[in-house]
């Protein structure tokens, strides 16, 4: 019975780790046809993967999520393959794991979080996100690819034009975590007490 106890916490961790994984791929493929540029929900499930899943397995299912989309499974938004790391918008989805641990990092810090607390972390992976995602969008267009791209295109391009609508589900995101994290603490509060027994 003890060894049941023990192994339940980690293996609910892979199942929800492996399900937000695929919900982030499927996230990549529904896209939302606005001005400019068109946007995915795969940030999304980033934010739920933080806030709903803690640190840990938040960032492992992103973790999975880029690790299957690297070794050839198409579950990015432009499919998928080892070449995808010098694609320029490659920096996002390892901003992805960055958020997802720093979002449950921030809400883990509190018993009972409200929707301003989940605004502030998912705003901080939002952040994150698209700190990563600039940053490697500037390197990848100017050294990998060889096409001269300044500060401010990438900031045009790959921020200002692009996060309106990532603000938008970040609010969302925030308004349906703080119901669903009341729903779902005390069944994760009551799994630690039994393995710790």
């Amino acid at each position: 019975m003890m060894m049941k106890q023990k192994t339940a916490a980690p293996t609910i961790g892979l199942i929800l780790a492996a399900m937000f994984a695929s919900l982030t791929a499927i996230g990549a493929f529904i896209k939302v046809p606005v001005p400019f540029v068109p946007f995915t929900l795969q940030i999304l499930f980033v934010y739920f993967a933080g806030s709903l899943l803690g640190s840990r397995v938040g960032a492992l299912s992103q973790l999975v999520y880029l690790i299957v989309g690297l070794v050839g499974v198409p579950v990015f938004t432009e499919g998928g393959g080892i070449g995808y790391v010098l694609k320029p918008t490659f920096g996002y989805l390892v901003g992805f794991v960055l958020a997802s641990y720093a979002i449950g990092r921030l809400i883990e810090r509190t018993e009972n979080p409200t929707w301003s607390d989940f605004v502030i972390a998912h705003f901080t992976g939002l952040l994150l996100v698209y700190g990563a995602g600039t940053v490697y969008l500037y390197v990848a267009m100017n050294v990998l690819i060889g096409k001269a791209f300044t500060v401010w295109q990438t900031f045009l391009y790959g921020f200002l034009l692009a996060v309106p609508g990532d603000i938008v589900l970040c609010l969302i995101a925030s308004v349906i975590a703080v119901k669903v994290h009341k729903q779902i603490y005390p069944l994760k509060h009551r799994l630690r007490g039994e393995i710790k027994a």
